[in-house]
């Protein structure tokens, strides 16, 4: 089977040649993202030079290359380091065996397809949050000993770049990314040459190599058209994440669906099941029925039998996310397919449409998802409802409860988000063993018995590292724009590490709704300079192509010269994976405001709360089934008025519970403890971290809908 793991040994062994032998295991643990979660990993790293791996971006490939022989020298001869480098070593080996679990996907291999991929910030091929939600699925697959192998594309040129300038206005710009840099290995055949395999789009064969990175047990295989025998245009398919061309993205669908399965195949690996990770990779269920015509079945069959091996999740509401196309623009990028699934172009096309045979409808990749899948699912349980609502047509039900979609709520990774401090303090009063057994309920009632003062010690050093990093990370931003020197300064003074902290940070769309701070300009900047006052810290990104979403962020700078804003409230550029994590484990409250029905789920609220945040947000996504009165502040979703109405109210209750709840129970204080607002926090853990946790979905994926399939009709 050539898979890549001979190709990664290779490297590993490169690598291994240029270390001191003390050092040798650092070359296998900087080739496996498990690094990244394995306890002790990334301070293991960063302990080699703390400059160092602030320059590599925590890329412990690039710091390796780029140490000098001194430092590792240094660092070999140092007991202590050697022992603890020993220690971390023998957790991923015991975590990780590449051969093990490779025989395990021969057995049944779980493909998992999705456009983006957040395993780390260090491998910038992803967006938001899809890209979060299918690198913790990976992560915790890998920890469960899930036989599941990843395809995504390996885009060069990544997601875009945001720099603002001093009005507020989003610039981008693109960062080539060197796969040499990067934990990822190209995959050779039987020759030793990199492996190729032709995918066709339109009337042409497009060359696709395919880069293997490894995420613990779970191998990532990303598919590269930067070939020197294909044209052009079409080595720039996989260049950039979301590209705003239209033929460009259906060509980038169709590498990740077609290719995917094609890549997949040619390594021995041919999937059992397919998880297509939203509609992107759709394409996928027609390379499947390619297969069995092939082989001689009808049409009908042919569907069928790649229906039997798919599943489906929808991720969203939003139009943007459910993509059609024009038939015209479909039919040329299909090709041959449909003479070689013996029909009409148009009964393909058919499968993408919520109305078969009205010609004037364009297909699109969530209808095709799921009428080619056998199980379906949104991403919470309101979600899941919307999503019958949404497109129970497309399964002729008139009920839309009768439309045969359920729901997996997303979960979040807690080895990759929960802060070394906090995981410290529930090391020493949860039960033993709790880290693998986070699903279970009863782990976390232990929590009521953390003594009141211990936690709120670690929500203080927790925001006091946040307002630290936010120092630096704002005045480098506002050099960065130009800003008059007094607002440049004001950043060195910005934001205060005892003051309550709320965190607003999420791809900037109209629905999130970023305009409901500002709602009322007077109320809030009294918010900002009470006698209690708050600070709040924003972030995020506006889609090139999205006018308005960029309008907010422009709305929100309007109002940087009034009093005190320049000291409380701070704009993070260039939002990532990096500055998420401290931000969700710095704020005290996240803030989520979301117009209902839009938002299907959300995860970063849920990685605040692994942290002791509290949440403030909309009834809507994971909040509308994880609030219960007594673990943070819910507003009501309200879908009966319009939108101007429902921004009003929304905005009154959101300023209420601030002035009214938030604040006052902050604030209040006995023996230098907030009692009130820790009870919070501990009914928060209790409720929200089992339900909520990855191991909890990714069993639920296994448990209801990886579950053996069907027989055939009459088997």
């Amino acid at each position: 089977m050539r898979d890549g793991r001979d190709d990664l040994r290779w490297a590993v062994r490169q690598r291994e040649l240029r270390l001191p032998e003390p050092l040798v295991p650092l070359a296998r643990l900087a080739r496996n993202y498990r690094w990244s979660w394995t306890r002790g990993g990334p301070q293991l790293f960063a302990h080699l030079s703390p400059h160092g791996w602030e320059r590599a971006g925590e890329n412990p490939v690039r710091l390796l290359r780029d140490l000098s022989v001194a430092e590792l020298e240094t660092a070999a001869e140092d007991p202590g380091y050697v022992a603890e480098l020993q220690r971390v070593a023998a957790a991923f080996d015991e975590a990780v065996d590449l051969d093990e679990a490779a025989a395990a996907l021969q057995e049944g291999t779980i493909a998992f397809l999705c456009a983006e991929y957040a395993v780390h910030s260090s491998l910038p091929i992803y967006s938001g949050g899809l890209g979060a939600l299918a690198g913790d699925i990976l992560k915790e697959a890998s920890d469960l000993r899930v036989p599941m192998a990843a395809v995504g594309l390996f885009y060069d040129q990544g997601y875009f770049h945001q720099r603002l300038d001093p009005s507020g206005q989003q610039h981008e710009y693109w960062i080539p990314t060197h796969a040499e840099d990067l934990a990822a290995v190209l995959v050779t055949d039987e020759s030793g040459h990199p492996m190729e395999i032709g995918v066709p789009v339109e009337d042409r064969e497009v060359a696709v190599r395919v880069w293997r990175v490894d995420v613990g047990r779970v191998p990532l295989f990303l598919l590269d058209s930067d070939v020197a025998v294909n044209t052009p245009y079409d080595r720039w398919i996989t260049s950039r994440l979301y590209v705003s061309d239209r033929d460009l993205r259906l060509a980038q669908y169709t590498l990740l669906g077609v290719g995917g399965v094609r890549a997949l195949e040619a390594m021995g690996l041919g999937p059992a099941t397919i998880h297509l990770n939203e509609g992107h990779a759709a394409l996928a269920t027609l390379e499947l029925a390619r297969g069995e015509a092939a082989a001689g079945a009808p049409f009908a069959e042919a569907i069928e039998a790649a229906r039997r091996r798919t599943v489906f999740t929808t991720h969203t509401p939003v139009p943007a996310g459910n993509e059609t196309y024009p038939g015209e623009q479909m039919r040329a990028m299909l090709g041959s397919l449909p003479s070689e699934l013996g029909v009409e172009p148009e009964q393909v096309l058919d499968l993408g449409r919520v109305n078969p045979g009205d010609h004037d409808e364009w297909p699109g990749m969530t209808v095709l998802g799921l009428r080619t899948s056998r199980a379906a699912n949104g991403v919470s349980r309101e979600h899941g409802r919307v999503a019958r609502g949404m497109w129970h047509p497309v399964f002729g039900d008139a009920d839309p409860e009768a439309a045969p979609i359920g729901h997996v709520t997303n979960g979040v990774h807690h080895p990759t988000w929960i802060a070394p401090a906090m995981r410290r303090l529930l090391d020493e009063h949860l039960p033993e063993g709790w880290f693998e057994r986070a699903d279970d309920p009863a782990v976390w009632s232990a929590v009521d018995e953390i003594p009141d003062a211990a936690l709120w010690r670690v929500r203080e050093e927790l925001r006091a590292d946040l307002i630290e990093f936010v120092r630096e990370r704002s005045l480098r931003d506002r050099l960065g724009r130009s800003e008059p020197r007094d607002y440049v300064e004001a950043a060195a003074r910005a934001l205060d590490p005892g003051t309550l902290t709320l965190g607003f940070a999420r791809r900037v769309a109209t629905y999130k709704r970023l305009g409901l701070l500002m709602h009322d300009p007077e109320r809030a900047l009294a918010l900002l300079d009470g006698p209690n006052p708050v600070q709040l810290l924003i972030a995020g990104k506006a889609h090139p192509a999205d006018d308005a979403g960029k309008s907010l962020v422009r709305e929100l700078f309007a109002l940087k010269g009034a009093a005190n804003v320049a000291q409380r409230v701070v704009f993070l550029e260039d939002y990532d994976l990096g500055i998420a994590r401290r931000l969700v484990a710095g704020c005290d409250v996240w803030v989520n405001l979301p117009r209902p029905p839009m938002e299907a789920s959300g995860t970063s609220g849920m990685k605040s709360a692994f942290n002791g945040g509290l949440q403030l947000s909309v009834a809507d996504g994971w909040w509308a089934e994880a609030y219960d009165g007594t673990n943070g502040w819910s507003i009501p979703a309200r879908t009966d008025l319009d939108e101007e109405s429902q921004d009003q109210q929304d905005a009154e209750t959101f300023y209420r519970l601030l002035e009214q709840e938030v604040v006052p129970t902050f604030a209040a204080r006995e023996q230098d403890v907030p009692a009130d607002w820790v009870r919070l926090i501990k009914a928060s853990l209790r409720t929200v971290a089992p339900r909520f946790a990855a191991t909890r979905m990714v069993r639920e994926y296994q448990d209801t809908v990886y579950a053996t399939p069907p027989p055939p009709a009459g088997a």
